[in-house]
């Protein structure tokens, strides 16, 4: 059996399912130009059916990637298939992956079709697909809870159809480790062409066994495991890249196989994807939280200052850590900045946008001392958001005294033109929403409202995190600045940005 661990990353498709970590074209090309650079294998891109924004969005994953195989997502459609394979031609190397439900449930009460009707459309979209690519990924979805049986039956004729990777997924996060494993196993042994075949996992997280399940499906002869940065991903999330990783590469003894995957750039990427979807890394996260490498106890404070494997079983640099260092201040060129975000794996497009970018590190320059590579980050961030704004923040000004009225003065710039407003109220974030939102004609409910350092020290950029909901719809904003309320207001105007956009979308999910 292969020794090689595949690692399929679908943080720009099943991430993106995350209420409100919506992210643009020029976002996802970002975060796959990250994944590219840790030698992820397989990156989905995205479901270019699901809307023009998807399409393009894939399109450009797939012209920007050289070295990793670009995926795109289709049902067992015909026009999904097409619409697929037009998405991903301009890739080095491509892949469909194509799903159809299995499971007794979701073929009776979703599809409303027979079990006979299922595994001819499968066999049906799989040869489609071979038109656009030999790449053929096909997932039964809901395998979690569906027949043993009926899942050997359909995997066998899509592996005939020309299947070369067949994925397992459990969709609804039911499964428990020790089943799950064995359902891999009964499946790569019962199917007589499996061997034809790489058997792949794509776990989720509802009862926090997503990373459990994978390693379970590897060590019952699953070579592929499906899984996002941070564990983003639909409702309680996905399997995490980085804890699949390092737990296969730590337990050697274990597995026998590895990744790929160069380890070194997880902490960024981590970092880059929690800066773009304004999901915030818990510090107590395995791998790439706060606390994953910090010791508080006596006890361990001495044992990791004799020894560091008396309580550590990874190395901090392994993972990126030692990356966490002051890069840049005031006094540092452009060519250094350049050359800073090229590692982080930013690359500009234009003079202009680089010009951009740097004017706004000299501005954060000046407001504090030493700036780190979370600090860069958010820069670019914030640039690409401001980039694409119906509504755009011109000016703030607060009076705020505690026991007092707080009043918050705005401008705004809305299509081109500036409005003025203010409002009175007991806190000076309330003022500030209350002000920006009687200059437009739309009222969201504010659903969630967060602030975190994204450095350490007083002068820090703090990162505002707001949720809002709309007509059944949620929508995340997020605003970096040294000062705090110019923060809320900054990721209460990018929130209302994309309220007032308002794709529709159409994911799936597997």
């Amino acid at each position: 059996m292969s020794k090689k661990l595949i690692i399929f990353d679908t943080t720009l498709r099943d991430g993106e399912q995350s209420p409100g970590a919506s992210m643009t074209k020029d976002e996802k090309v970002r975060i796959a130009k990250s994944l590219e650079k840790m030698k992820v294998d397989v990156i989905e891109a995205g479901f270019a059916i699901a809307s023009q924004g998807d399409f393009e969005a894939v399109q450009a994953v797939a012209k920007a990637v050289k070295d990793s195989t670009i995926c795109s997502l289709a049902r067992a459609l015909d026009k999904d298939i097409d619409r697929a394979g037009e998405s991903i031609k301009n890739a080095n190397s491509s892949r469909i992956h194509t799903f159809i439900a299995t499971s007794d449930i979701h073929m009776k009460m979703k599809l409303g079709m027979t079990p006979d009707e299922v595994v001819t459309q499968a066999v049906r979209s799989v040869k489609r697909a071979t038109k656009f690519t030999d790449n053929i990924e096909f997932s039964p979805e809901d395998a979690g809870r569906s027949d043993t049986d009926f899942l050997c039956r359909i995997i066998e004729a899509a592996i005939n159809a020309g299947a070369t990777t067949i994925n397992i997924p459990d969709t609804v996060g039911y499964s428990i480790p020790y089943q799950f494993g064995e359902t891999m196993r009964e499946l790569i042994e019962r199917i007589p062409n499996s061997d034809k075949a790489i058997f792949s996992a794509h776990c989720h997280n509802d009862l926090g066994l997503a990373v459990s399940n994978s390693l379970a499906a590897v060590l019952n002869g699953a070579r592929q495991i499906e899984c996002t940065i941070n564990g983003l991903g639909e409702r309680a999330g996905n399997t995490s890249l980085e804890e699949v990783v390092m737990a296969v590469r730590t337990r050697q003894d274990v597995f026998g196989c590895d990744t790929n995957i160069d380890a070194t750039g997880i902490l960024a990427a981590s970092r880059l994807v929690s800066s773009i979807t304004g999901f915030v890394v818990q510090p107590n996260k395995a791998i790439v939280g706060a606390n994953a490498f910090a010791h508080e106890a006596g006890i361990h404070q001495d044992g990791v200052l004799k020894h560091r494997e008396t309580y550590e079983i990874m190395r901090a640099e392994d993972v990126g850590w030692n990356n966490n260092s002051l890069v840049l201040g005031k006094h540092s060129g452009r060519n250094a900045f350049k050359s800073r975000l090229s590692e982080l794996g930013v690359e500009f497009e234009s003079n202009d946008a680089l010009n951009d970018a740097f004017s706004r590190f000299k501005t954060l320059a000046d407001k504090k001392h030493d700036i780190f590579d979370e600090d860069l980050q958010a820069l670019v961030t914030e640039a690409q958001t401001e980039a694409t704004e119906i509504i755009s923040l011109k000016s703030l000004k607060v009076s705020a005294e505690s026991g007092k009225v707080n009043t918050a003065d705005v401008t705004l710039s809305i299509n081109n033109i500036e409005q003025s407003a203010s409002a009175k109220t007991s806190g000076a974030v309330d003022a500030t929403f209350n002000a920006i939102l009687s200059l437009v004609d739309i009222e969201p409910k504010l659903q969630l409202y967060s602030v975190t350092n994204v450095t350490q020290g007083t002068d820090s950029l703090g990162e505002v995190n707001v949720r809002l909901e709309h007509e059944g719809k949620v929508f995340n904003g997020q605003g970096v600045d040294t000062d705090i309320i110019t923060s809320s207001a900054k990721a209460y105007v990018n929130a209302l940005n994309k309220v007032m956009a308002n794709e529709e979308r159409a994911h799936p999910q597997i």
